[in-house]
């Protein structure tokens, strides 16, 4: 199956050769192998971090410019995941996805990407300088939340945009919704462009048949992951893969290092070589415990009045070609409360802490690292909430209808750079945004900076306040006002 020895965990051996040898540190950092920690923190932490909280040298290697044990911790990485080269990035997936977006685009550049991207998409965008084209992922309004951006609409984007130079998809989504990707990489390479995949939420992917497809298997030329969301690096620890003839590994190497600081963690380094042996050893016997328990958890939920896991059933829903089992998506729109207050009732009452929460649903993320006992934990606190709130008649509506995407006048790096003055949102149809603007649910952002902003959205705005929605994105944090660009 591999090609490499993925027993071997070069980084992590690295890192133990030097404190085996009893290194004396004249190096940096300052607290010199835990010696100067301040003593409360270092009697929790314990020593053994400090010993291999290192600096660059030859024993250990350079990130920038690896040779040693990271290039091959990389190579094995690259191995376990089917990629040509895989680059380890401690600056988290966000500095993965700005990358990989500076690798294949650069200043007026069109690329194709979904309208419900992480930030850190635009933020990759403004720093290439190149144009986004918005794809609209498929919306659920009865779960209030995007799935995926189907084949067809990919398709046409291109058709109507044949002078793109890349194509980004999301998959899985957050909720671990997947599109028909393969099809989708077959569709954008007859433009002879790469597909770039935000793949955060979907490191586990290559290793247990019962996910859906991951991206290098998918035909996809670059991906970036987060190693640390669902299996067992350190938070910060992602991995960025690489699978293409339309960019070098050099030009990759060589963004990576304008991006990532020169004083790398080596914790974070070690955590993912030893998590990439992890998964590659023993990922599928494990991701089987994570997806059983998952699946438990599911049934018993929807078991209980007022709550609705989705799962198998949705398949085949616009924009719904595969499910990640592991993601559990609680929603309790028929409760009468909103993923919000759910949210607070199990941190503060019950000391649950779910991964986010939006208005009709709060998301809970499955891991091999989960327990039986914890998830009916969880089970038997939602029963009580049920108990408490059901018989109180108060389901919620369906999601509000999101406006047409606006016109793009200036590009986002321009709006982003551009001098903005803060005005009122009601005076600010026509201008053009310097901000962005959100609602959850759906997480789709409304305004972009570079957008017109129409009557339609600020009408929509007022909207999503009444009803309760959060609305984020601007500077101010009431979105009484926004900034926009003054031209």
């Amino acid at each position: 199956m591999y090609k490499l020895n993925q027993n071997e965990t070069p980084m992590f051996d690295a890192l133990m050769e030097y404190v085996d040898r009893e290194t004396i540190p004249f190096h940096v950092p300052g607290h010199k192998k835990g010696e100067g920690v301040e003593k409360k923190f270092k009697k929790f932490m314990g020593e053994n971090p400090f010993k291999i909280d290192v600096t660059v040298f030859q024993l250990v290697d350079s990130l920038h410019h690896p040779t040693g044990p990271i290039k091959k911790a990389q190579e094995l990485a690259a191995d376990a995941y089917g990629a040509d080269a895989t680059f380890f990035s401690i600056h988290g997936t966000s500095g993965a996805i700005q990358a990989m977006i500076m690798s294949v685009v650069s200043e007026g550049d069109t690329i194709i990407v979904p309208r419900n991207v992480h930030k850190s998409i635009t933020a990759g965008i403004i720093l290439s300088g190149a144009i986004p084209v918005y794809m609209q992922p498929e919306l659920d309004k009865k779960l209030g939340i995007a799935q995926g951006v189907t084949p067809e609409t990919v398709q046409e984007t291109l058709r109507q945009n044949p002078h793109a130079k890349a194509v980004l998809i999301i998959n899985p989504t957050y909720y671990g919704v997947a599109t028909e990707l393969k099809r989708i990489a077959d569709i954008v390479h007859e433009y002879d462009i790469p597909l770039i995949v935000d793949e955060a939420h979907g490191p586990h992917l290559a290793f247990n048949d019962k996910l859906p497809m991951c991206a290098m298997e998918a035909g996809a030329d670059l991906c970036a992951q987060s190693t640390h969301k669902i299996i067992g690096a350190m938070t910060q620890a992602s991995l960025l893969h690489v699978r293409t003839k339309y960019v070098s590994q050099s030009r990759v190497q060589a963004i990576m290092n304008l991006l990532q600081t020169t004083s790398p963690s080596y914790l974070l380094l070690a955590s993912l070589d030893t998590s990439r042996k992890q998964i590659a050893l023993e990922g599928e016997e494990l991701l089987d415990k994570a997806i059983e328990n998952a699946e438990y958890a599911r049934a018993e939920i929807n078991k209980i009045p007022g709550f609705y896991c989705f799962g198998k059933e949705i398949l085949g829903n616009p924009g719904v070609f595969a499910l990640d089992p592991t993601k559990i998506c609680i929603t309790c729109r028929d409760l009468g409360i909103t993923g919000f207050d759910l949210d607070m009732i199990l941190s503060n009452k019950y000391h649950i802490q779910m991964e986010l929460s939006d208005l009709y649903n709060v998301l809970a993320v499955g891991s091999f690292g989960d327990t039986r006992e914890n998830l009916d934990t969880l089970i038997a606190a939602l029963k009580e909430i049920s108990e408490e709130y059901m018989d109180k008649n108060a389901v919620k509506p369906d999601f509000i209808d999101i406006p047409a995407i606006p016109k793009q006048v200036l590009i986002p790096r321009e709006a982003f750079n551009g001098y903005k003055e803060s005005v009122l949102l009601e005076d600010s149809i026509g201008e053009v945004s310097g901000e962005f603007l959100m609602a959850y649910p759906p997480g789709i952002p409304v305004l972009c900076p570079g957008e017109v902003i129409t009557e339609e959205i600020v009408k929509y705005v007022g909207d999503l306040k009444k009803t309760g929605l959060y609305v984020q994105g601007t500077e101010d944090p009431k979105v009484e006002s926004i900034k926009v660009v003054i031209r």
